[in-house]
């Protein structure tokens, strides 16, 4: 068995599988997952587990050059953003609609049970040499 970091096998294979600008989403109960991009639902009551709580974690594990967000969290879903910022990571801010476009691109969506709007983001995979 896995001793540290990600012991989530489904994450933990999609990680693993990562290359240099490929992206992972982490989303909310709530985003759409577009058709043919893998779903790994760890929601399991509205709220649980948070979207913060796995992005953490998943940053633990994971090099991460950028990250997409939406520019209405700003506004909508003020505590989260803060959160986001102290990940420290670079966040490009496009629309709604168009990080739902780019979700489609997704190597896989990590689905939390995140109940408050926008809590969403994109992670573009980083190199780590």
């Amino acid at each position: 068995m896995k001793k540290n970091g990600m012991i989530n096998r489904e994450i933990a294979a999609v990680l693993a599988r990562m290359g240099h600008t490929d992206q992972l989403t982490i989303a909310d109960c709530g985003l759409p997952v577009p058709e043919g991009v893998p779903c790994i639902d760890l929601s399991y009551t509205l709220g649980k587990p948070g979207f913060t709580e796995i992005l953490f974690e998943v940053l633990k594990d994971f090099e991460v050059e950028k990250m997409i967000i939406a520019e209405e969290i700003k506004v909508k879903n003020p505590d989260i953003y803060e959160e986001m910022k102290r990940s420290g990571k670079r966040m490009e801010e496009v629309s709604h609609e168009a990080l739902k476009e780019l979700t489609k691109q997704s190597k896989a969506i990590i689905r939390t049970g995140e109940a408050t709007p926008y809590a969403n983001c994109i992670l573009q995979s980083g190199v780590i040499f």
